[in-house]
């Protein structure tokens, strides 16, 4: 993976980095690069996750999974983390398997996809690390409903991704269902290289060894310098940027198939970053899509965003035909290809044109090295932004405050949380 940081630094951008400021950065990716060696060697909370290119059991994923090999559709039925990182990788393949991820609890949308599949060749695998999770579990039952009305014995086509202890740990025990442990040491957002992500991929006939090893290569550039390390160059700028001004960060890939790598980027940068009145907001964009209605505002609205170009170096293409259509035939034997990176070229220069800084991310090609490099590389780049902001990047204490209300709301327990609801200041206009 490369990284170029060009259109960040204080002579094309503002908010911008001065030369001299990135070399006293360097100094503290140093710090930060060695308090992270050192929690990686202890197997602290969230820092073991940067260790799962080697210590990931892919045979043990795989074997997990055998049983379904008939399976013509997947419903993985989790939320957050335990789904963005495993349909990252979905949308990033091409399988035969097709994989439809239930992370939300919307009734009508829930239905349409259970009305869609054929449940008799259909895997189900059920991600909670706690095995309480609301919406998860909401889910399956009714998942588990619909297989029974379907005359479908679901135990026979359900897997458990979950904790050691829990509702979904016992339900794989009572009914002898095929398990995977989610590792205690890795934060949900920060699972995707484990049996949380890997899991789903083994089951629609992808490399998941070749998606640890990308993640490895990336592992090896872990280096004490920002010039030396790709992820750590990543996460070192777009701090810097952010105590500059830049405070939200526009995640942009060229790649059709990388638009839920940005959904999963947007909540591993906001839940590990978004901590005591700091972290930068990210949004996400698709080039060459939001070029034509978000680019408006990024190019002429206020300086106080940098924009994430994401893109492959290698891909299929496709011929663009010639045309006799005035004004037209400038395309005529080039490619899609050839007008996506011309596209991906041109904003960029138009960014920095007009003072903004951006920052390019290049990968080989999607694939399943080039998503494990590049999955890795943000996870490494989000620790190392954490370190600099001096937060807990593993905690989500404000995601816990939402959960106890809802909870409460439904009737789960006695939370002072739900009450505060019951407080809301309205004012209606009908």
């Amino acid at each position: 993976m490369r990284v170029d940081i060009g259109n960040a630094l204080e002579r094309v951008a503002t908010p911008g980095v001065p030369e001299d400021a990135l070399d006293r950065l360097d100094d503290r990716v140093a710090d930060a690069h060695a308090r992270i060696e050192e929690g990686r060697a202890n197997n602290e909370h969230g820092y073991e996750a940067l260790n799962l290119p080697g210590t990931v059991d892919t045979d043990e994923i795989r074997a997990a999974v055998k049983p379904f090999a008939d399976s013509e559709y997947l419903l993985n039925v989790g939320i957050g983390g335990s789904a963005l990182g495993a349909a990252t990788l979905s949308a990033g393949l091409e399988s035969d398997v097709e994989a439809y991820y239930l992370d939300n609890v919307d009734p009508e949308w829930v239905a349409s996809i259970l009305e869609e599949v054929d449940l008799s060749r259909t895997a189900v695998n059920v991600v909670s690390r706690s095995g309480t999770t609301a919406e998860t579990l909401s889910n399956f039952l009714v998942v588990r409903d619909a297989m029974d009305d379907a005359g479908v014995d679901w135990t026979e086509r359900t897997w458990v991704t979950t904790g050691e202890e829990g509702n979904l740990r016992d339900l794989a025990e009572k009914h002898d269902l095929p398990s995977l442990k989610v590792p205690d040491g890795v934060p949900g957002r920060f699972s995707v290289l484990s049996t949380v992500g890997l899991a789903a991929a083994a089951l629609q006939g992808h490399d998941i060894d070749a998606i640890v090893e990308g993640a490895a290569a990336a592992e090896a550039d872990l280096t004490p310098s920002l010039y030396d390390s790709p992820a750590y160059a990543y996460g070192a700028i777009a701090y810097a940027l952010d105590v500059r001004g830049a405070g939200t960060n526009v995640m942009m890939p060229y790649e059709e198939s990388l638009e839920t790598f940005a959904e999963w980027y947007a909540q591993l940068w906001a839940e590990s970053l978004g901590k005591d009145g700091l972290g930068q907001t990210p949004v996400r964009a698709l080039g060459a899509t939001d070029q034509h209605s978000q680019l408006q505002l990024y190019r002429a609205g206020p300086n106080n965003k940098m924009v994430t170009f994401v893109r492959a170096t290698d891909r299929e293409d496709t011929a663009i035909p010639e045309t006799d259509l005035e004004g037209l035939s400038y395309l005529g034997g080039s490619s899609l290809g050839g007008l996506l990176d011309a596209e991906f070229e041109a904003t960029e220069a138009s960014l920095a044109a007009a003072d903004l800084p951006n920052v390019r991310i290049e990968i080989d090609s999607v694939d399943e090295y080039g998503l494990g490099e590049l999955l890795y590389s943000m996870e490494a780049a989000t620790v190392m932004a954490g370190e600099l902001y001096d937060v807990d990047t593993f905690v989500q204490p404000a995601v816990e405050w939402g959960k106890k209300a809802a909870r409460g709301l439904l009737g789960g327990g006695d939370f002072e949380e739900a009450d505060a609801v019951a407080e809301k200041t309205t004012l209606t206009i009908e």
